[in-house]
């Protein structure tokens, strides 16, 4: 079969999507990406995808863009002719769904997380619930990544019960992803991975540093991720130039390799507003690394508050000083115990083998080959 994947960046498929990519490869279907071209255009074709780019604004909430975005994804399905389109991200999904329906293609979308439309404004929430209930409507399969994403839908009627399907994220390579001993009795360094925008945390996670660093002045807190992402809530340049690793935060720059810096670290903390499948907790989980992350969505699906990890109140420099302060306070043999916790989960839980059968399960109910 001919597979097209889309996705509002082409490396989020060569970072949470391999797996799937390297089973419809192995099976022997063509596989197309078709996403705006960041630089993972070269791996992706080494990987054994075609290439095609989609120009799409991934920030703004313009209608003209929206439409402008639809037209050009039928153009490109029209002109690929596959057998089924795979999608990620919220635009992709919206205006993809419409476009494959105008040219009678199945589709599969996966609800990777609800964006800041959800986080914003209520005529925004409302606007957004519309693109979702007029766009899902005929779709045999929504895939979600937590049961929170899938019951807000459920309950707003943004689809119907026979449509829903759960994932455990986009997996996690348990080979790849082995679990480390922690550092030892060094200064506690706690560490966060993610993009520098407002919505993970970030602003939260300089605050609580501030607070925990008056009582434990050799507390570290690191953060690893890209600055200046193309997202409406991203932190300037300029505040992370300001940063003060004696007083906020140690800014590490990015890396496509996160596994050294997760076995350097004691605890891996994701204050955000909102998840999917936090593929950073899920990691470092894998790696037996103690967890600390908000009381939200996707995040309380990974941390299990006193077994895992712990759980603070979303938006609340205060209460994740107070988780930090709480984890710093705990045995070596606690936290060691937390560690060998959550590697057990991801064992249970998370294995990439889950996400590749419900996707292989999911095109022979649509295909019916």
């Amino acid at each position: 079969m001919h597979i097209v994947m889309t996705v509002n960046a082409a490396w989020n498929i060569t970072n949470f999507r391999f797996p799937l990519v390297h089973f419809l490869l192995k099976q022997g279907h063509q596989v197309t990406v078709l996403a705006p071209p960041d630089g993972a255009e070269d791996k992706l074709r080494q990987m054994g995808c075609d290439f095609v780019p989609l120009e799409m604004d991934t920030k703004g909430l313009s209608p003209i863009g929206g439409w402008s975005l639809y037209r050009q994804m039928r153009r490109c399905l029209r002109d690929l002719a596959p057998d089924a389109v795979l999608s990620f991200t919220i635009k992709n999904n919206l205006f993809g769904a419409l476009a494959a329906r105008r040219l009678e293609i199945p589709f599969v979308p996966n609800v990777t997380g609800l964006g800041t439309a959800f986080l914003s404004s209520r005529l925004l929430q409302r606007v957004a619930e519309a693109l979702y209930r007029y766009c899902f409507r005929d779709l045999p399969v929504v895939f979600f990544q937590n049961p929170d994403d899938l019951d807000l839908f459920l309950q707003r009627r943004l689809i119907q019960p026979d449509q829903a399907r759960i994932l455990p994220g986009s997996g996690i390579d348990l080979s790849r992803f082995q679990p480390a001993p922690l550092p030892g009795d060094t200064a506690p360094v706690f560490l966060m991975i993610a993009r520098l925008i407002r919505d993970k945390g970030v602003l939260e996670y300089a605050q609580a540093a501030r607070i925990v660093k008056q009582q434990h002045p050799q507390a570290q807190f690191r953060i690893l991720g890209p600055v200046g992402s193309e997202n409406r809530s991203a932190i300037p340049p300029e505040v992370v130039a300001g940063w003060d690793p004696a007083i906020d935060l140690d800014y590490l720059g990015e890396t496509s390799d996160v596994r050294p810096q997760i076995a350097q670290a004691d605890c891996v903390v994701l204050p955000s507003y909102r998840e999917g499948a936090p593929r950073t907790l899920i990691e470092a989980a894998a790696m037996a690394r103690p967890l600390i992350a908000t009381d939200v969505p996707g995040c309380r699906s990974v941390v299990q508050h006193g077994i895992t990890g712990l759980l603070c109140a979303p938006q609340d420099g205060e209460s994740l000083a107070r988780s930090c302060l709480n984890f710093i306070a705990l045995a070596p043999e606690q936290r060691h115990a937390m560690g060998l916790a959550g590697r057990a989960k991801m064992e249970r839980e998370f294995d990439q083998s889950v996400v590749v059968e419900a996707y292989r399960a999911a095109l022979l109910d649509l295909l019916g080959r």
